[in-house]
């Protein structure tokens, strides 16, 4: 079910034709339709519009992608991956929505321990199943070995 916006829900917006390097923090929310490279941390939530691309670390209370992500996400309530979603990294989230059409390539922790329970961050892409095992969300196609992203 989606929810309704409220336009001032998201009071901070960086426009198509801007970009950003550095760590950012806001308390309400955000609207990426740009560029930004760097690290997010925000009780709010984060839009990542389809024309946006993002290479970042973020620490929110929500997360919705349309557009390019790369980097370690992380949401206290939801992380939400639509159709034009592009995303590379490991996320974890108390729910995970992800529509069909959406491309995830990385591993995932998801339920409410999943955001608790943050072990320290040991080597990169080792993220851990809440069952302690890893998990990988990735495919292999045949003949050539090369991994493929996996497509919902």
């Amino acid at each position: 079910m989606a929810e309704a916006v409220n336009p001032q829900d998201f009071p901070t917006t960086i426009g198509q034709d801007a970009s950003f390097k550095g760590e950012l923090s806001f308390e309400k929310g955000m609207k990426l339709h740009g560029r930004f490279e760097g690290k997010i941390n925000t009780p709010g939530r984060l839009q990542v519009s389809k024309e946006a691309k993002m290479q970042a670390d973020v620490d929110a209370g929500a997360i919705t992608v349309e557009g390019e992500v790369r980097g370690n996400l992380s949401a206290n309530d939801r992380i939400e991956m639509k159709q034009t979603a592009r995303y590379e990294g490991d996320l974890r989230a108390s729910k995970l929505v992800v529509d069909e059409g959406a491309v995830f390539v990385g591993h995932v922790a998801v339920g409410p321990d999943a955001v608790k329970n943050r072990p320290p961050q040991g080597q990169p892409g080792q993220a851990q199943h809440p069952r302690g095992g890893e998990q990988r969300n990735e495919q292999r196609q045949q003949g050539n070995g090369q991994p493929q992203p996996a497509r919902v």
